[in-house]
């Protein structure tokens, strides 16, 4: 190598930004923490399909770490752990810290719904004697994908005399499942003319539940009848009982490694439950007393615009932050002010199948880390949080100071679509505000994508922003 080439090579190392594979630069130590912490993020996911199990497993985590329930008006000091469960579908989990709180808190947002099919509120019918639930889906989906794939029933029924009834049907190995019926090959050639978004139609998005009629009685809807009489002798509910509860449908299989080298994992719920766990993890393995108070919330509707009481459009994250400064005797605006946040959420990994809607130059790659998304929104970045040039360089420097393996990334090309998070809703509480997250492949398929090495980093990014 000549002199000259010597010292290109030289001006290339010190001047060019590189992000090499997480698998390149992770020692084994660190790879088998790596595999070890996605053992408890694979149990998560399967225990937490619905944004009420979601929340249920976070708090039954963080009480072996220690938190109780937070009471308004209780004083608290530094170390103090709490909770507040929002109606059972949203979470706060807040860990007390040395500083002033007026100096603001760090705060970590996840949103833990998912894309599913949700069951009308008159769902039940039969045609031509099979039995089928009438659903809505949630979220954005490409419907085709939810056909032909074994689900199961997870939710809640509320009776007239106030009692609630949880419902998981479809997880235990000796369970039914269900399904959503496909027209077969030989006589989908109509069918296979239609654009993507109309193969099959919301109205179409029917599941299976049964063929077999009642046998002791004549008439019509014979099979609806045996349904109904088999949910009566389980759960004791009539058909209006619908009309007060919550029932979706979801992937039936559990998570598992993907790949000869078991090096991602594959899963229902991933968008977003891996933040929600990794940021829940970060709070929960705190040890000592942090120098700022320590914020995290897992959120619910995100997927429909983060309306309704337990999305972040309602006021529960504000006031919950105004509650726990008034127990310090401090002004909850001032303490917002002061705030950061890591709104925690996926971004797309780049799919080599499908190169077309990516910008290789700004987009996520699968395996190279968590990645830091300073705005989100669509074309114009219409719709987005856009974090300021010195918050980003904040971020930068903990995570560098901290061997945080990171990258960055939009959301596809400009003029693709895109997409919003939960970060614009914190931002407007003027906190400033970034994305981070795990790069997801088949983002809202019923089976979606990760690297265990990205979902470690992510953990340990959000471990070092609230240490």
């Amino acid at each position: 190598m000549t002199k000259k080439e010597t010292k290109a090579k030289e001006l290339k190392e010190k001047l060019f930004m590189e992000r090499k594979n997480s698998g390149l630069i992770m020692s084994d130590a660190e790879m088998k923490a790596a595999d070890k912490f996605n053992e408890g993020y694979k149990n998560y996911l399967d225990c937490g399909k619905t944004e009420r199990e979601a929340v249920k497993a976070a708090v039954e985590i963080a009480k072996k770490a220690g938190f109780t329930e937070f009471k308004i008006g209780k004083k608290y000091k530094a170390g103090d752990k709490v909770y507040s469960n929002n109606r059972g579908k949203a979470v706060i989990f807040a860990v007390f810290g040395k500083e002033d709180i007026e100096k603001g808190v760090n705060i970590l947002a996840a949103h833990i719904d998912s894309p599913r099919l949700d069951l009308k509120q008159n769902p039940l019918y039969e045609e031509k004697e099979l039995a089928f639930f009438k659903t809505h889906y949630y979220g954005g989906i490409k419907k085709y994908q939810w056909t032909t794939v074994p689900m199961a029933l997870h939710g809640v029924i509320s009776k007239k005399d106030g009692s609630v009834i949880d419902v998981v049907i479809g997880e235990d190995d000796k369970d039914p499942v269900f399904v959503v019926t496909d027209l077969l090959i030989h006589l989908a050639q109509e069918q296979m003319k239609l654009n993507a978004s109309e193969v099959v139609k919301g109205e179409q998005l029917n599941v299976l539940i049964g063929s077999r009629p009642f046998k002791d009685d004549e008439g019509s809807e014979l099979v609806k009848l045996n349904i109904m009489n088999i949910l009566f002798e389980k759960y004791g509910i009539v058909e209006e009982d619908f009309l007060s509860a919550e029932l979706e449908v979801v992937p039936a299989f559990k998570a598992k490694d993907i790949g000869f080298d078991r090096s991602m994992v594959g899963a229902y719920g991933q968008d977003d439950r891996v933040c929600a766990y990794t940021a829940l993890m970060a709070t929960a393995d705190i040890k000592g007393v942090p120098s700022k108070t320590v914020v995290t919330v897992l959120t619910d509707k995100e997927e429909t615009g983060s309306d309704g009481s337990t999305g972040l459009c309602s006021s529960y994250l504000e006031y919950f932050i105004y509650d726990i400064a008034e127990s310090f005797g401090k002004n909850g605006r001032h303490v917002l002010s002061a705030s950061k946040c890591l709104s925690a959420d996926v971004n797309a990994g780049f799919d080599p199948n499908f190169p077309e809607p990516f910008e290789k130059m700004n987009c996520a790659y699968v395996g190279k880390g968590t990645c830091l998304t300073k705005f989100t929104g669509s074309r114009g970045k219409s719709g987005t949080n856009d974090a300021s040039a010195e918050f980003v360089g904040y971020v930068r420097k903990i995570f560098d100071d901290n061997k945080v393996i990171w990258q960055t990334a939009e959301l596809g090309k400009v003029d693709f679509g895109g997409g919003g998070t939960v970060a614009k809703y914190i931002a407007n509480l003027d906190v400033d505000t970034i994305d981070l997250g795990v790069p997801v492949l088949s983002m809202h398929a019923p089976f979606e994508i990760t690297a265990k090495n990205d979902v470690y980093m992510t953990y340990k990014a959000f471990a070092a922003f609230i240490k």
